[in-house]
């Protein structure tokens, strides 16, 4: 049986997407999600444009969450419950970090909704690794 050959360059194997392909590429990766530093940043201003949710279970937001997020478990997203909030506020969603898929279960449903919305990426495990403040309660 042949053995098979490892590249010599596995980063350099596939060659890199045409510049004009990586640019819509990585636009959209930005219209998706954003990360703790720019919600940090955006934290930091007298309005920073949306509602941080944090999609995690009451026990989860009590015990550390970022502070500003709303306490918003991603399983009680519905059109009534975001009724308070007019049609165009962005939301950005996190969760635990990225062994939790509750950010995307959030934003999936305030997608189907009609919501604007986006992730944070790193979750509160990302914004801890940081070094940022915790709210605690």
């Amino acid at each position: 049986m042949a053995q098979a050959t490892i590249p010599t360059n596995v980063v350099t194997e596939h060659p890199a997407a045409p510049s004009e392909a990586a640019a819509a590429h990585f636009e959209r990766l930005l219209a998706f999600e954003t990360d703790c530093w720019d919600v940090h940043h955006a934290l930091g201003r007298r309005d920073p444009g949306f509602v941080l949710l944090d999609v995690r279970s009451p026990e989860a937001y009590a015990a550390g969450h970022v502070p500003g997020a709303v306490s918003f478990p991603h399983r009680r997203i519905t059109a009534a419950t975001l009724a308070q909030y007019p049609p165009e506020t962005l939301f950005v969603a996190y969760c635990s970090g990225p062994h939790c898929n509750g950010a995307d279960r959030a934003a999936l449903a305030l997608a189907r909704l009609g919501r604007p919305v986006k992730k944070m990426l790193g979750g509160m495990s990302g914004w801890r690794e940081e070094g940022y403040d915790v709210a605690a309660g």
